[in-house]
């Protein structure tokens, strides 16, 4: 290999005076040459611009990809300029596992048919998260890396070249004014003239690249748009998914189903209860609404309904409740009834059982025991 002996040296001479040139400057034994109030404002917000999209790229990278070990692999893909695999969501595995196990159920069971339809739905988000993913990568994270990785690396390559234009001049200021003989100082004085000249050029060109930091701002402004575009179509999507989920699970039997409009009292939790029978410091539930089909009036009587052979349970009265007319069943805080449901029963609605007593009473007033 061919080495140019006197170019390395001379290198390393430049190298070694601006080393010294450098440590005299922050010990206060050297003039230093400042920047313009302006170009250090323009320095000053490149590097606040840089630092903050490094955490936002970064936070970004783990909103999307939470798992540290995937997000290891796909930056090696792309260090290696590799398609980065396809990868299942975990709502997609979720809605496999769900269609495989009701298999296993059987899908003519509740809970397997049941299984199917969650299954399905869970895959559906799925879908709408892998394309989420995509769109944001694309749209929002490919283009605040292509600045850290482009543009800002020739906006630090420019800036290296300005401060060692800047210093080569305070070395020549330096000479200039340690010159005493008359041809020392004119050699100095050209030194310094191109050394002038050089750090004005590379002043300039560094004043223009860090300008279009304003142009990254626009462009990154955009890019936020899209993102949350993105989010937005993304979580409409979820709703709907969810809304029709509902609205199928609605139409299956359910024994002890709870309507979501109800007071927010789960069927099954033991909320702590005063001497009256509510709970403390919330009051009684409002009156649930009589469906005209509670129990299909007119083909069904409530002293014709007999309990099924299975699927009665015991429940805790949770407050005081009167019957609205004869098809109800009145209630008193803290008695144990037996509650069932007959089909086409309203879910807000059971079948209540005290003694030869029986009557329609409200889910919400019940706490499910067995």
């Amino acid at each position: 290999m061919d080495f140019n002996v006197k170019k390395l040296a001379s290198d390393a001479g430049v190298f070694f005076t601006r080393a010294v040139q450098f440590t005299e400057e922050k010990l206060g034994q050297a003039e230093k040459t400042e920047l313009d109030a302006h170009l250090e404002n323009l320095i000053a917000r490149a590097d606040c611009t840089k630092n903050w999209t490094e955490k936002i790229l970064r936070q970004t990278e783990i909103l999307l990809q939470p798992n540290p070990s995937a997000r290891i692999e796909e930056f090696f893909y792309e260090k290696l300029d590799r398609k980065i695999p396809s990868r299942t969501t975990n709502g997609e595995l979720l809605g496999q596992y769900m269609l495989e196990a009701a298999k296993d159920f059987g899908p003519g069971t509740p809970y397997g048919n049941t299984l199917i339809t969650v299954g399905e739905y869970q895959k559906k988000l799925g879908g709408a998260e892998r394309e989420f993913l995509q769109s944001s990568a694309v749209s929002f994270l490919t283009p605040l890396r292509n600045f850290l990785e482009g543009d800002w690396r020739t906006i630090s390559k420019e800036r290296r070249l300005l401060e060692n234009r800047r210093l080569d001049l305070d070395v020549c200021k330096t000479r200039l004014k340690k010159a005493k003989l008359a041809e020392a100082k004119a050699a100095a004085e050209h030194e310094l003239r191109v050394a002038q000249t050089e750090f004005d050029r590379q002043a300039e060109v560094t004043r223009l690249l860090l300008e279009g930091i304003s142009s990254t701002h626009v462009n990154h402004l955009r890019c936020l748009r899209e993102f949350v575009e993105a989010q937005t179509v993304y979580y409409a999507q979820c709703q709907q998914f969810m809304q029709e989920l509902q609205k199928e699970l609605s139409r299956f039997p359910n024994a002890f189903a709870v309507n979501p409009s109800t007071s927010g009292l789960s069927v099954g939790s033991s909320p702590i209860s005063s001497s009256s029978g509510a709970p403390l410091g919330t009051s009684s539930p409002h009156r649930p609404t009589i469906s005209s089909n509670a129990l299909e009036p007119g083909t069904l009587k409530i002293e014709e309904v007999q309990p099924p052979a299975t699927g009665t349970r015991k429940a805790k009265v949770l407050y005081d409740y009167d019957a609205a007319d004869t098809s109800e069943l009145s209630l008193l805080a803290d008695e144990l009834i037996t509650v069932y449901t007959v089909p086409g029963m309203d879910p807000d609605w059971l079948i209540g059982e005290r003694g030869n007593q029986k009557g329609k009473v409200p889910v919400t007033y019940l706490e499910l025991l067995s």
